[in-house]
């Protein structure tokens, strides 16, 4: 029985810091590693994402697509990254529901008159 290979995946955060290095199977797909690094996000951070699809994760210039699997995704370095561990960024983006939700609430407090005057 062959081996599976594993993968090492560090992630840095909009603040510069970092999660892991993680070992993820070749066969992980993205949509699990999502999973993970929800799982793992500091609890001390300003944006904390709610579910995985607010995250989105970007390796070597492209987002990443939750159906395609880790061993797809690696960039194309002509053999294995330096140090052995691959760097992704990612990027905590809400859902377009949850963003159209919010703005409307600011509109309409914006929108509420606070005084009316009448000059005559």
């Amino acid at each position: 029985m062959a081996e599976e290979e594993f993968i090492e995946l560090k992630f840095r955060l909009y603040d510069g810091s970092d999660i892991g290095p993680i070992r993820y199977a070749a066969s992980s797909t993205i949509a699990m590693v999502k999973e993970r690094i929800l799982s793992e996000w500091p609890k001390d951070k300003k944006i904390i994402p709610r579910v995985a699809n607010d995250v989105k994760l970007i390796s070597a210039g492209k987002i990443l697509e939750n159906n395609k699997t880790v061993a797809q995704c690696r960039p194309a370095f002509g053999g294995d990254p330096p140090a052995g561990v691959l760097t992704m960024h990612v990027v905590v983006q809400p859902s377009l529901t949850k963003s159209k939700t919010e703005k409307k609430k600011v509109d309409d407090t914006q929108k509420t008159p606070v005084c009316s005057c009448s000059i005559l």
